[in-house]
């Protein structure tokens, strides 16, 4: 089965800046996924077919964060500016009431959402995510310092065809606890190694990541009143605990949870049990 199947028919649609491709599958409240850097709509190959199966209409975008395939040349393509794409797509397609489930550095840009234009959210899923301080989190700081240099990335995307070196730290390596498929690796790592064009909108958005986004987005998390679950990696070497904690004291309608043997990706290591907890979470926090 390809993973375009388990996330169902690609379709695409007109953005501010450029066009997206997502995939959709199922029929009920709309689920949004949002995936981090240097990762696609694959990170949720292995969620969004049970969560489909329990009622839900998830639609799976490939956001412009290094793993797409359409290059978006006049997108904004800083946090703010991708914070903005995502609720371009909300409207595009008319959402309402979305459950947003986001990981690693897509949950930085969705804290930046839920503060510029929530309107149509309903509930947040943060699973294992960049925050405060935390963005980008060491080592990949290393990845915004290589970005201001021309020419820079390609290097980088060239070296990691060795698929010895996908366990590395500033690879795969702190992101999962197990290895990844290669033929999943490919789909996360081909766009950026084959087209120069990806990797201008790679390097725009690494060039504009900082702490500064993050930083600003708590200062309002006082003022989000929705439900969001913290649904966070016991052993995540990324984002420790504190983390998580800290999120959940500031938020004032956060659950927090912890998931076991995984690292950040928990949707790579730990699927179901992530699929659990995000199902359980929306029929606690259903629409009436």
């Amino acid at each position: 089965m390809t993973t375009s199947t388990l996330l169902g028919r690609p379709h695409e649609v007109d953005l501010p800046g450029g066009r997206i491709r997502y995939y959709e599958t199922g029929e009920g409240a709309p689920i949004v996924f949002v995936h981090g850097l240097l990762v696609n709509a694959d990170l949720w190959r292995m969620v969004v077919p049970a969560v489909a199966a329990a009622g839900y209409r998830c639609l799976t975008p490939d956001w412009p964060l290094g793993s797409h395939e359409i290059p978006v040349p006049d997108a904004n393509l800083t946090p703010a500016g991708v914070a903005d794409l995502i609720a371009a797509f909300l409207e595009r397609l008319d959402l309402t009431d979305v459950t947003v489930v986001a990981n690693d550095t897509g949950g930085a840009i969705t804290q930046v959402l839920l503060t510029r234009d929530r309107s149509r959210i309903g509930r947040v899923v943060l699973a294992s995510v960049d925050s405060y301080e935390g963005f980008l989190p060491q080592p990949f700081t290393a990845l915004a310092t290589l970005a201001k240099i021309p020419g820079s990335i390609r290097p980088l995307t060239e070296l990691l065809r060795i698929r010895a070196l996908h366990r590395l730290p500033l690879a795969f390596g702190l992101l999962t606890k197990r290895p990844i498929p290669p033929e999943i690796v490919d789909s996360y790592l081909a766009p950026s190694r084959e087209s120069a064009a990806i990797r201008k909108d790679l390097r725009r958005f690494l060039r504009s990541v900082h702490r500064r986004y993050t930083l600003d987005a708590a200062r309002h998390f006082a003022d989000i009143d929705i439900p969001v679950l913290l649904a966070w990696a016991r052993e995540d070497r990324l984002f420790p605990a504190s983390f998580a904690e800290r999120l959940a004291r500031d938020l004032p309608n956060a659950t927090l949870e912890f998931i076991d043997d995984s690292y950040t990706a928990l949707p790579e290591d730990q699927p179901k049990l992530l699929t659990e907890s995000l199902l359980e979470f929306t029929r606690r926090y259903a629409a009436p």
